[in-house]
């Protein structure tokens, strides 16, 4: 008989997958930096780390590169060999969808997805042999690049090097991002050079259904930004199907076992905006009202998320002033103010402020 699981019991397997029941943990076995931690705004990786009981890592434990979808993610150091060969492209199409409109220049020059991407990495390497700016970067780019790289930008009236293939290019050209640094500073990591074979533990395909299952390939060609027969070509062989809701999915056969089997999540939580949790690409499972989903996935300003007992129970949005922060809250449902309070005051003490206020609309 196959494996099958509801919703509730999905978002209770993620919860402990992604070790948010935890109270204390280390880098080493802090699962979700396997597959990355994205590092964007205040409450980014490490409040994202925190929140899985890793509350002060040491200086020089964690690497921040530029990998999926071309976000700032936070990986152990020791790591990045690995990571640098794991988050490349699977191919030249996959190459040519993550670079977006970068990839039709690039064509019409005879130049392939992956080549023009060499041809970056390499320019990059002998650039960046101390700690640059990006805007820096990107100038003397455009001095050196040819025309195929290069693109005009309407907005700043001047021609720029395409985005994509720059934030992609930079782990190959073995940068990683000063942490906390904005606008950020590229700067080399010595010696770093792409492992040869991907690390089973960085596999991103099975991350994100270790992660984020039960999933199909079209959810991970999602989160990746990769055409769906690459990631079906490298869909592990140890995947079973599970439903979910009468819906087929798939799962790695270590977890199928567990999926129906885990505690169902308790407490409450303020999740950073691009918490792992919430980069799902199965969006109606978390959130099935699509009112609720605009406001919790805005195309800008994104909002956090409250997790209350594993589910999304609403948003909300910080304001620091001076030393203190106020945290506005909507709820979409009951929450205990006490429990809300106590999520906030964590937060407060994380950014080393004092909690002002919860506003709980």
């Amino acid at each position: 008989m196959g494996v099958s699981a509801t919703r509730r019991q999905v978002l209770s397997f993620r919860v402990h997958a992604q070790q948010l029941d935890r109270e204390a943990g280390t880098l080493d076995d802090t699962a979700v930096l396997d597959l990355g931690v994205q590092d964007t705004g205040p409450d980014g990786g490490r409040w994202a780390l925190a929140l899985r009981g890793v509350s002060a890592p040491a200086d020089g434990e964690l690497a921040t590169v530029w990998t999926v979808r071309g976000a700032p993610h936070l990986y152990r150091r020791a790591d990045l060999p690995g990571v640098a060969a794991a988050t490349a492209p699977f191919s030249d199409a996959d190459a040519g969808k993550r670079i977006f409109d970068a990839a039709k220049p690039l064509q019409a020059a005879g130049i392939g997805n992956l080549e023009g991407l060499d041809v970056v990495a390499a320019t990059m390497r002998e650039l960046v042999t101390a700690p640059m700016v990006k805007g820096e970067v990107s100038g003397r780019l455009t001095e050196l690049l040819p025309e195929p790289h290069l693109r005009f930008c309407r907005p700043c009236g001047a021609t720029h090097v395409h985005e994509m293939p720059f934030r992609l290019a930079a782990l190959r050209a073995g940068l990683e991002l000063e942490p906390g640094t904005s606008p950020p500073v590229l700067r080399p990591v010595p010696g770093l050079v792409p492992a040869e074979t991907v690390p089973p533990h960085l596999d991103v395909v099975r991350g994100y259904l270790r992660l984020l299952g039960p999933a199909t390939p079209k959810l991970v060609a999602g989160y990746l930004d990769a055409p769906v027969k690459d990631v079906q070509a490298r869909w592990p062989d140890d995947a079973v199907e599970v439903t979910v809701d009468g819906e087929r999915r798939w799962l790695l056969a270590e977890d199928a076992d567990r999926v129906d089997d885990v505690p169902p999540a308790t407490g409450v939580l303020l999740l950073g905006p691009f918490d792992l949790f919430l980069q799902a690409r199965d969006r109606p499972l978390l959130v099935d009202d699509p009112v609720r989903a605009k406001a919790l996935w805005p195309v800008l300003g994104r909002p956090g998320a409250v997790l209350a007992d594993g589910e999304v129970a609403g948003t909300w949005r910080p304001r620091k002033a001076g030393s203190t922060l106020t945290v506005t809250v909507e709820l979409w449902q009951p929450v205990p103010r006490e429990a809300v309070t106590a999520a906030a005051e964590r937060l407060a003490a994380f950014r080393g402020v004092v909690l002002k206020d919860v506003h709980i609309d």
